[in-house]
């Protein structure tokens, strides 16, 4: 990143005392320049309106209205602005949210220093950073989104209906189509997710959460 183009930041958090500390952090590298602090989500999607900026640093529990749903909202409105979420939470349950509403990075605030600005500068510069202590649960995750994506839409209602106990003549009774085109969609999804019969193929989908 060069120095004459510093990243534009803006931060979300309810916690006035941790901006503060942001900022201080931020006034001693060139390579940021914040533009707004923000303490809710009604006062950011104000400022917005004024001044987007290039990073937006977001915490996931905020008064009155959570990061993930921010995030969603964000993507969708200001795709252009690259989300990096600063947070206290490491479950895999928040990496998720987040991930799926399409934030770029992911940093624990209990991080050095270091870590934080090297997110800043890859997410400004289009590209993904994760908090090194969470990035075998990104990986795990990513891996199952992978897994999902590779069913088709067919194939995802079908294993619903094999989670619901259908027979394969019922599945087929019920999308109207044949006995034979249902064992083919089933072996399909054995061959994919990697397992050799229906119960084991039941457990895949849910862990993937193919299956509601």
């Amino acid at each position: 990143m060069a120095q004459s183009e510093p990243a534009k930041i803006a931060i979300v958090d309810d916690h006035p005392l941790l901006i503060k500390g942001l900022l201080s952090l931020f006034s001693h590298f060139e390579e940021v320049s914040v533009v707004g602090t923000y303490t809710n989500g009604t006062d950011l999607w104000k400022g917005l309106e004024e001044k987007q900026p290039d990073v937006l640093l977001l915490d996931i529990q905020l008064q009155g209205q959570m990061g993930d749903e921010l995030a969603e909202r964000l993507h969708d409105s200001y795709p252009g602005i690259g989300i990096l979420v600063l947070t206290n939470m490491e479950h895999e349950y928040y990496i998720k949210a987040m991930l799926d509403n399409g934030v770029l990075g992911y940093v624990l605030k209990s991080s050095e220093e270091s870590i934080l600005i090297e997110a800043i500068k890859m997410v400004h510069l289009g590209g993904t950073y994760f908090d090194p202590s969470i990035r075998k649960q990104v990986l795990k995750i990513q891996s199952a989104n992978n897994q999902q994506s590779v069913l088709t839409r067919r194939e995802k209602e079908i294993l619903q209906l094999i989670a619901a106990e259908y027979s394969s003549q019922e599945i087929a009774d019920k999308l109207f189509i044949s006995k034979r085109t249902v064992d083919n969609h089933r072996m399909n999804m054995f061959i994919k997710l990697d397992v050799k019969n229906a119960a084991r193929l039941v457990k895949k989908g849910i862990d993937l959460g193919l299956i509601r």
